[in-house]
């Protein structure tokens, strides 16, 4: 592990060709209790984490609304603010019945909600990237998308971004804003989102993974995963999401945690650098699933 990690060496990618942010990012979502809900077990320790963020040249958080609900946005705003050049993302759409509960709710009065209240718990007068969490089916996609454009142009957002879609609804998004950033669950061994992430590299849209350390069974002390790990002296979650990184110039990682020597573990991911084998065997083993 460098003496230094620094997400500086995952180098940068530059939201609709204007704001600057390091590809290597932080997921707020662990912040928080079991099952996303309520205050973590160790607040003074995800309060730790969360000010070392800045030793490590963090500069892209992302959050949401849902997390707690708004423990993530409240510990943001104790820990960190001012915010200074980090660019803190949040996300609304999805309403919280208890631990491990998510429901969609995309009626137009209550995504305005959502951004507003955002807006009050960061301490901001602008969301500098704010994310659709869900589209809500119950909900006319056009009305949802109009909305949210309308509070673009009225500057409530800056830039907007989607989570979990398909392409066809990046392309219905586009008519009302443009898409700077899409989050859908990616990683080594999980490719659903392959044509997304390929649509993303065409256009220049950020592609942000969720779930990007997975590599679960399959870094068994025979794999390629495990084998790479052991050369590179690292573990298989930080060789899965070095990959990540190498994958495309457009992923943004987000990978999360309330511990603030996992943050650094995480972090060091940034100066691995995978070969091209490493990349291809890895590749090869991700696709079989073997």
């Amino acid at each position: 592990m460098p003496a230094h990690p620094s997400t500086k060496a995952s180098g940068e990618f530059r939201i609709l060709k204007e704001r600057s942010v390091q590809r290597l990012g932080f997921g707020a979502m662990r912040v928080t209790g079991p099952g996303i809900w309520g205050p973590p077990a160790d607040l003074d320790g995800a309060r730790a984490t969360l000010r070392r963020l800045r030793d490590l040249d963090v500069d892209f958080i992302d959050t949401a609304d849902a997390y707690g609900p708004f423990v993530s946005e409240d510990l943001l705003r104790e820990t960190l603010h001012p915010y200074g050049n980090v660019l803190i993302a949040t996300k609304g759409g999805l309403t919280r019945h208890g631990p491990g509960l998510w429901r969609p709710l995309g009626r137009p009065e209550y995504l305005r909600q959502c951004v507003l209240m955002s807006m009050r718990r960061l301490g901001v007068e602008r969301i500098e990237l704010w994310q659709l969490h869900r589209i809500d089916p119950a909900v006319p996609a056009a009305e949802q998308f109009d909305v949210i454009g309308q509070m673009r142009k009225e500057g409530l957002i800056r830039y907007v971004g989607l989570s979990e879609v398909n392409v066809e609804e990046i392309r219905g998004a586009q008519k009302y804003f443009p898409v700077a950033t899409v989050q859908n669950q990616y990683n080594l061994f999980d490719r659903q989102s392959e044509p997304v992430l390929q649509f993303c590299e065409q256009h220049d849209i950020g592609f942000i993974p969720w779930f990007p350390l997975g590599a679960g069974k399959l870094a068994g002390p025979e794999s390629a995963l495990a084998k790479v790990a052991a050369r590179l002296k690292a573990t298989p979650a930080q060789i899965a999401l070095a990959w990540a990184l190498k994958r495309s110039k457009v992923m943004l990682p987000i990978p999360g945690t309330s511990k603030v020597a996992h943050l650094d573990e995480n972090v060091a991911t940034a100066a691995l650098q995978l070969t091209n084998d490493d990349y291809a065997a890895l590749d090869r083993q991700g696709r079989s699933g073997e």
